[in-house]
């Protein structure tokens, strides 16, 4: 039956906003102030793509998704956390996110840096929740608080971070920018993949497929971000369009969403909906127009 990736995309990201919304403490709960800041990172939130990956690897494997669904929110924390802490003076020095105040303007840098703490906390306690589901093994579920711990620590995304930050002002090579971009955003993709699939039941090779999916259009979505930068004018950073040139960098995504579909055949359904997010991850890198910005 061909799923309409309109009514998919809108119904996962209602089922997420609605776990998120029973998952996160009320901000009425002591202490106040950190769970209303918590929930102000989250609501409104994004397109909620990594959590909607992780559902959509879990379905690319096997037959229902939801019993993922604790690991694909804590997925959405560990993202707004990173975000609460990108945005601090100290790192990229951001007063807005998604049109409204980063979330150390709305309460300050102390409560912003405890938020994100806090929500990095609660994510481990979320997937520990889906050990609860009798359909998934205990073992499966502490191999995906393994892969967590690797791909958001100073092997992954933060080590990335680092090396963005260190990176700032200066001519960095291509494999190292690679490198970086690889760890401070394709690092959460891929293992959106990695634990959807892993949770999910899928085969050995299933699990390196999909994790491989993940890889390239991590990859593929930060030099989008890239390319989105030139058409803000901003500067500071390496970037893809810096060291390529624009239209190198849109050949470079293209590269990339190919290979990336290609890993697909070993899912169930083919590309279904990974490959037409990964369709969406393309188009989102070709909105920079250089003739009409």
């Amino acid at each position: 039956m061909t799923v309409d990736f309109h009514d998919y995309w809108e119904g996962s990201k209602k089922l997420i906003d609605g776990a998120l919304d029973e998952y996160l403490p009320l901000e009425s709960e002591t202490p106040e102030v950190i769970h209303q800041a918590m929930r102000y990172a989250l609501f409104p939130g994004g397109k909620r793509l990594r959590p909607i990956l992780t559902l959509a690897a879990a379905e690319a494997v096997g037959d229902d998704s939801r019993a993922v669904l604790p690991t694909a929110c804590a997925l959405e924390l560990i993202h707004a956390y990173s975000l609460i802490h990108d945005d601090l003076p100290a790192l990229d020095d951001d007063d807005y996110r998604r049109g409204k105040f980063s979330t150390h303007k709305a309460f300050g840098e102390d409560i912003a840096v405890l938020a994100g703490d806090a929500l990095l906390t609660l994510a481990f306690g979320l997937i520990s929740k889906t050990g609860e589901r009798e359909e998934i093994k205990g073992s499966l579920v502490l191999l995906v608080i393994g892969e967590v711990a690797r791909s958001v620590g100073t092997a992954g995304m933060i080590g990335g971070q680092v090396d963005d930050l260190k990176s700032e002002g200066k001519e960095v090579p291509l494999a190292q920018l690679e490198s970086i971009h690889h760890r401070k955003t394709g690092a959460l993709l891929e293992l959106c993949l990695k634990a959807g699939a892993i949770l999910g039941g899928g085969t050995q090779e299933e699990i390196e497929s999909l994790s491989r999916y993940g890889r390239d259009i991590g990859l593929a979505f930060q030099i989008g971000d890239d390319i989105l930068d030139v058409k803000e004018e901003k500067k500071g950073k390496a970037s893809y369009p810096a060291l390529l040139g624009l239209e190198e960098s849109k050949r470079k995504v293209s590269e990339l969403i190919k290979r990336a579909k290609g890993e697909l055949a070993c899912c169930k359904d083919g590309e279904g909906i990974l490959g037409k997010i990964a369709d969406l991850v393309f188009r989102r890198s070709l909105e920079y127009n250089a003739g009409n910005p």
